[in-house]
């Protein structure tokens, strides 16, 4: 029979699962791995009924049971590791660990956090405001001007040809609710951008700031591959370049075909230049614009089915209920 003392205790405790997922993804990570559990664990004890702790190893070369090994058994036992069998991209790693994850609530916490473990009452605190999504929202970014930058293009093409709402200052770490994880489950996709997969998944989402910057902790080049793999998955973007060069090409093939009929029967150019047109010259010139025409036309309109059979080949749901009420 569990004391007075200690019913009022599990009694002011918030009665929920809480799933914590964390990624072990660069050096960074292991170094404040074991601070990361025993600041994490405290928090999860105090305040939550039931808890787990998933970590997800995404450096294979990397043996983090000499770590864990270190952790009292009253920590050890909540704590699942989830060793890869080869490096992967972060968010497929973080999709590791929520596809483990058991949780009424599941938080995907960042070692950069390892020292703010109050935030996660914080997310779920504001999640009791009828939100299924709760993400912290930084001020700033880690980074130089060169990464701003192309950060800022990056989000203005993800934004601007896409139906997504998505937040460039959001942080990875975020609490979800469990419909939202099972409808987030659903969209098994090869390449998983979680901020965009989190837009397409929608439910009531909101963001809590916080001073901590964006980490920068990829390489330039590697960071360019991934957008151009997201601009390609969850945008129009290229299908968009595509329209405009078709459009660019054809006002140069009315322009040259004005300039060579005015240099024939003229002998001055668009641009009032005296010239002599050379026999069959103008037939040529014509002849060449219009095929680059007709072929960015077909490029156009080659990539709008390509488009058009990689959307259906992806079989992300066409939608999602949020809720069934009966009245």
């Amino acid at each position: 029979m569990c004391s007075e003392s200690q019913l009022i205790a599990i009694m002011s405790k918030f009665q929920s699962f809480i799933s914590v997922v964390g990624v072990v993804h660069q050096a960074a990570d292991v170094a404040k791995l074991s601070l990361y559990i025993r600041n994490v664990y405290p928090v999860l004890c105090d305040y939550f009924t039931d808890f787990e702790i998933v970590l997800v190893n995404n450096i294979p070369q990397t043996n983090l049971q000499s770590i864990l090994s270190d952790l009292p058994p009253a920590i050890k036992q909540q704590v699942f590791l989830l060793q890869l069998a080869s490096r992967t991209d972060k968010n497929h790693a973080i999709l590791a660990g929520l596809d483990r994850s058991n949780g009424d609530y599941t938080i995907i916490f960042d070692p950069a956090f390892a020292e703010e473990p109050q935030v996660i009452v914080q997310l779920y605190e504001k999640s009791l405001e009828q939100f299924d999504i709760v993400y912290l929202r930084a001020n700033n970014r880690d980074s130089g001007i060169l990464y701003s930058s192309l950060y800022a293009i990056f989000y203005f093409i993800l934004r601007r040809f896409s139906d997504f709402d998505i937040d460039d200052k959001a942080h990875t770490t975020r609490i979800i609710s469990r419909r939202a994880l099972n409808s987030l489950l659903k969209l098994r996709e090869n390449l998983h951008h979680l901020k965009a997969v989190f837009s397409i998944v929608g439910y009531r989402t909101i963001g809590i700031d916080t001073a901590t910057p964006l980490p920068h902790d990829e390489s330039i080049g590697r960071q360019f591959r991934n957008s151009l793999a997201v601009i390609a998955s969850y945008t129009t973007f290229l299908r968009s370049v595509m329209l405009w060069l078709f459009l660019l090409s054809f006002l140069f093939l009315v322009a040259v075909v004005i300039n060579a009929l005015k240099v024939k029967f003229t002998q001055t150019d668009i641009f009032g230049n005296t010239a002599v047109a050379d026999a069959g010259w103008t037939f040529l010139v014509v002849l060449i614009s219009v095929f680059f025409a007709a072929m960015t036309l077909n490029l156009y309109i080659i990539s709008i089915y390509l488009s058009n059979i990689y959307t259906e080949i992806k079989q992300r749901p066409p939608y999602i209920i949020e809720s069934v009420r009966r009245f």
